[in-house]
């Protein structure tokens, strides 16, 4: 559970930063988040939430070309902020998290689509990244 919190404060943050376009360093202070919250997170889910919004923003780049290769009968930009935070820190974890299963990685994001996504987006996320795992993971 601390895990799955863990990955809502850095999807929060990695939107934030993409709506916002505020500084790496001022999203991974996580500052806007409620310090209790933080508190339940404790050191170390605090520190998980920063390694997948800094891993992610230090390699968006490919994590977006790697989506836009598995979205190409839909739009990149039409995509919602919301789901393509979910993309990217998930597809994150699925390149360079390998001690973390395919499965639970997936998982998480349709969990998180679910719950601050519209309607079926949690579908599209989960074809999504069912094919780049297809695709990547070895």
């Amino acid at each position: 559970m601390a895990r799955r919190k863990s990955r809502i404060l850095a999807f929060q943050a990695l939107y934030s930063w993409d709506v916002g376009k505020e500084p790496l360093d001022t999203i991974v202070t996580f500052s806007w988040a409620a310090p209790e919250s933080l508190e339940r997170l404790g050191e170390d889910g605090v520190l998980f939430s920063k390694l997948l919004v800094v891993g992610t923003i230090e390699h968006v780049a490919e994590i977006d070309a790697l989506i836009r290769a598995y979205v190409s009968a839909w739009d990149f930009d039409r995509i919602s902020r919301v789901d393509l935070a979910i993309l990217r820190i998930s597809v994150y974890a699925l390149l360079y998290q390998k001690d973390i299963h395919p499965s639970i990685i997936i998982d998480e994001a349709v969990s998180i689509a679910k719950e601050f996504g519209k309607d079926d987006a949690y579908k599209f996320i989960n074809a999504v990244l069912d094919n780049i795992k297809k695709a990547t993971v070895k």
